[in-house]
């Protein structure tokens, strides 16, 4: 069974602002997780950022842009990518 992953509100508010390539990179990162789930060692600089949270580069230099995404239920497999945009915002 595929996970299912959303977008908050804030993630869709940034999302017309982030150039075509970061686009690109998180309908990729966004296309993984349902496929095998939150955990994305393999992607640049991914790293926990609590039990359930998680983040990752989505492009380096200036700006870096990053993606963070939440566990909300292990049971149905639902993630939430909670903000995508550059790092400074970032919800750490």
């Amino acid at each position: 069974m595929e996970w299912t992953v959303t977008l908050s509100n804030r993630a869709k508010k940034n999302l017309p602002t982030l150039p075509e390539k970061v686009k690109k990179t998180l309908a990729y990162l966004i296309r993984e997780i349902e496929l095998s789930g939150p955990v994305k060692g393999s992607w640049p600089n991914y790293g926990k950022l609590g039990k359930e949270r998680h983040h990752c580069h989505l492009k380096k230099g200036k700006p870096t842009y990053v993606a963070v995404w939440e566990v909300k239920d292990k049971e149905i497999k639902l993630v939430e990518v909670i903000y995508a945009g550059t790092h400074e915002k970032a919800p750490y």
